[in-house]
């Protein structure tokens, strides 16, 4: 499911344009527990996160999930969905691209300045897991994208003969990876399931690149 039928941004409208919300959402929502940590453990962050993964594999409705903390009726993606969320002092631009192959070669116009990456994967489809994992390590391959932390949603989990995050990672080929940060997570996204545990990931890693670098 992808395109919602609001846009938060389509193409020619100022990306800035958007209300903020409060995604500190450490709640029923989240399926492990995690230690919540206060948001002045860091200086505020501004984060540019590309958000993309097959067609059908569920990132528009996680991106209104994170936005606006619901569900929300989709259409496919043609061209891209932005939003900004804010959660723990950090606000993330997400950008979510349509997964259609043929817009696909498309990705590539906004690797630039990306510091995180969210592959978004339909758990239940086992017959395009490998076209998946193709897509990931063609994008994993880019040089624009070699700093990028990568976040794999196993999205779909309530869905019968859903790949489990362990064996979703064999299949994608994720052990093997050498020098990048990754993780992967289970989600639901039409009930928000694990996004937000994903999210903390992501902050875990910023916060760490903030202090290496200072």
């Amino acid at each position: 499911m992808n395109g919602p039928k609001f846009h938060g941004n389509t193409p020619g409208m100022n990306p800035n344009a958007h209300k903020f919300i409060d995604g500190f959402s450490c709640k029923e929502a989240m399926e492990d527990s995690l230690t919540c940590l206060t948001d002045n453990n860091y200086d505020s962050k501004e984060v540019r996160i590309l958000m993309v993964g097959l067609d059908a594999a569920g990132k528009t409705t996680i991106l209104y999930q994170l936005k606006l903390d619901e569900p929300v009726t989709t259409i496919p993606t043609i061209g891209f969905n932005v939003e900004t969320v804010e959660y723990k002092n950090i606000s993330f631009t997400v950008w979510d691209i349509g997964g259609q192959d043929k817009i696909r070669v498309l990705w590539r116009l906004y690797y630039q300045e990306t510091q995180g990456l969210i592959f978004v994967v339909d758990s239940s489809d086992r017959n395009r897991v490998a076209e998946a994992k193709n897509e990931l390590f063609r994008l994993l391959a880019e040089d624009e994208l070699q700093e990028a932390v990568l976040l794999v949603f196993a999205n779909k989990q309530d869905l019968p003969n859903a790949m489990s995050t362990a064996e979703l990672s064999d299949k994608l080929g994720l052990h093997s990876l050498k020098g990048r940060n990754w993780y992967i997570q289970a989600t639901c996204a039409l009930k928000g399931k694990g996004l937000y545990e994903g999210l903390e990931w992501l902050s875990q890693q910023i916060r760490e690149q903030q202090i290496k670098f200072t």
